[in-house]
């Protein structure tokens, strides 16, 4: 009965994010996966290939430009967008051929994977940024304070660190296979793969960030709740002596 109940809440958890979310993100494959492959199906012999896929990047980096504006926030989430417009807006200004075109599109992603590396090596981890910013555009001043008021614990900061060197390591690795694929598959099987790599990869890290944040939001309760025990102890230890 249990497993059943448990079964019916995902499902009706899935159904609600459908009913809430499914048309913007069906809007958004339409425009970051659809778009691109049609257009340079469409445009391929008229413009060429470096023209083409100069062509089908136009949904993507105008999707980008539009979130960016609607949120009309300047947070840590907004600065990368921000930075990911610039980059692929560089990648289409270079020359070279078609290759050269779809390597340094890809080199966006590999970027902002190093970025969120870099953010570790200086000890200030972009996924705490990230998700401060998050909880900001919510409104969730409770949620917010005390997310804020773990900044200094060691057990809370070690977690940022595996979570934005998680995410680094993931958008290299998905740039290195993006890479890969550009020179061993022709450019329209490339432009059918490359979306689904884009969003198998971000699903697992958003997935395995989930778990793993509720891992350590588990470990942590029961850290501070044995603390809490030991300090009784300590408390009465010391009242029985006296």
């Amino acid at each position: 009965m249990g497993v059943a109940s448990a079964r019916a809440g995902r499902l009706a958890a899935a159904w609600t994010w459908v009913r809430a979310r499914g048309g913007g993100f069906a809007l958004e494959v339409l425009v970051n996966a659809v778009l691109p492959f049609v257009i340079y199906s469409l445009t391929d012999k008229q413009l060429g290939d470096v023209g083409a896929l100069i062509a089908s990047s136009v949904p993507p980096i105008g999707w980008s430009i539009v979130q960016f504006v609607r949120s009309r926030t300047v947070d840590a989430l907004s600065l990368l967008v921000v930075a990911g417009i610039a980059l692929s807006l560089l990648a289409l200004w270079g020359g070279g051929g078609a290759k050269f075109l779809q390597l340094r599109e890809n080199l966006v992603t590999g970027a902002i994977g190093l970025v969120f590396l870099g953010s570790v090596a200086i000890g200030r981890p972009l996924i705490y940024y990230l998700a401060r910013a998050g909880m900001q555009r919510r409104g969730a001043a409770g949620e917010l304070a005390d997310f804020e008021n773990l900044r200094d614990n060691a057990f809370f900061k070690r977690t940022m660190r595996v979570m934005t060197l998680v995410w680094g390591l993931g958008l290299v690795l998905r740039t290195a296979i993006a890479a890969v694929l550009v020179f061993t598959v022709s450019i329209p099987t490339y432009l059918a793969i490359h979306p689904i790599l884009g969003y198998a990869t971000m699903g697992a890290l958003a997935g395995w960030t989930l778990l793993y944040a509720r891992r350590a939001q588990a470990q942590g309760r029961a850290r501070r709740a044995a603390a809490e025990t030991e300090a009784l102890r300590a408390g009465g230890a010391a009242d029985g002596a006296a």
